[in-house]
């Protein structure tokens, strides 16, 4: 693993960097980042002011797309099955808010079938106005792009905007992907023929398998744990975040809200989670029950402002009693 940068180092940089997207200082291009292709406007939902600058959205690493803070998980009601009469609605909402990154992956259930339905519904042109994310847990070529196709027709498009390897968890399984007939052929095979656009990595078992894995590949995004319970035991924050961030790759946190144990608790409120994490990614996904939950998380994202090194170590702070409750991910 690369050495650790200090929690102050992190902590500051945080701070300047939430400082920045609070004051729409985050500009991105359209037009061709890495990977090239795909349909979609990097620009898709972009707010202006009158100077024409874009508000309130921020650049996913190089790739030269814009995204909210928050953006739509493929879990709570999403992974499930057969509901979709609770679970479309939520995804339709979304999109009616401005959402524009959607996450889902065949391991969530029915969520990508959702998906799909929810782009039927929404009416033609609809699911090119968001970045599509999903995710393969295959670690073979052929088995990956087996997965693909099948996402692809469960979710009624012909591309993927973001296609991430899953749940990282071993070197062994690195291993399996950069071996010959491993997946990262699947990778440069669904690039080069435009089924997928940009390619990441997912995890939050253990920070030194991603940090492996971004030194054997040219990565666009990296999807990781992100919550205030983070540093006190093998933390993301001090190894994935800055590597990410060195090879300009995109950072989307997850776990914010440690599948809502930090807000059964009491020890947090999702404004207060919600800019933690913010503070340190491109944008959070964040699984949603209820169309109402929707709209919270967003209203949240909107109303961000900037967290001082001090907030963010108060927060932390108060996590850390419980932390082995909020961080039961980790290896």
């Amino acid at each position: 693993m690369t050495q650790e940068l200090s929690r102050r180092d992190v902590l500051i940089a945080a701070a300047a960097g939430a400082a920045m997207a609070a004051g729409g200082g985050c500009e991105a291009t359209s037009g061709g980042g890495a990977g090239g292709g795909g349909k979609m406007s990097d620009a898709a939902g972009a707010k202006s002011d009158r100077g024409g600058k874009t508000v309130g959205l921020r650049p996913l690493g190089r790739t030269g797309v814009l995204v909210e803070p928050v953006s739509l998980g493929g879990e709570g009601i999403l992974r499930t099955w057969n509901r979709a009469a609770e679970a479309v609605p939520v995804i339709l909402e979304a999109l009616k808010l401005g959402v524009r990154y959607c996450d889902t992956a065949p391991a969530y259930a029915g969520s990508q079938d959702y998906y799909g339905e929810a782009f039927r519904q929404a009416g033609p042109g609809a699911r090119d106005k968001i970045f599509l994310a999903s995710k393969t847990h295959e670690r073979s070529r052929d088995g990956s792009l087996r997965l693909l196709d099948q996402s692809l027709k469960r979710l009624g498009t012909n591309r993927l905007d973001l296609w991430q390897l899953h749940d990282l968890r071993e070197k062994s399984e690195l291993d399996e992907i950069f071996r010959k007939g491993g997946a990262i052929e699947a990778v440069e095979a669904a690039k080069a023929d435009g089924r997928i656009r940009f390619v990441g990595i997912t995890g939050h078992h253990d920070p030194a398998i991603l940090v492996e894995a971004m030194k054997r590949y040219a990565f666009d995004t990296v999807l990781c744990a992100i919550n205030p319970s983070d540093p006190a035991r093998s933390p993301f924050l001090t190894t994935v975040v800055p590597e990410a961030r060195k090879r300009g790759m995109g950072i989307i946190g997850m776990k914010v809200m440690a599948a809502g144990q930090i807000l059964q608790d009491g020890t947090a409120t999702p404004e207060e989670l919600i800019g933690y994490a913010a503070s340190y990614a491109d944008t959070v996904i964040i699984g949603c029950k209820t169309r109402g939950e929707v709209r919270e998380n967003l209203a949240a994202g909107h109303a961000l402002r900037p967290r001082t090194k001090d907030e963010l170590l108060a927060l932390e702070q108060r996590l850390a009693p419980k932390a082995a409750r909020y961080d039961y991910y980790k290896a």
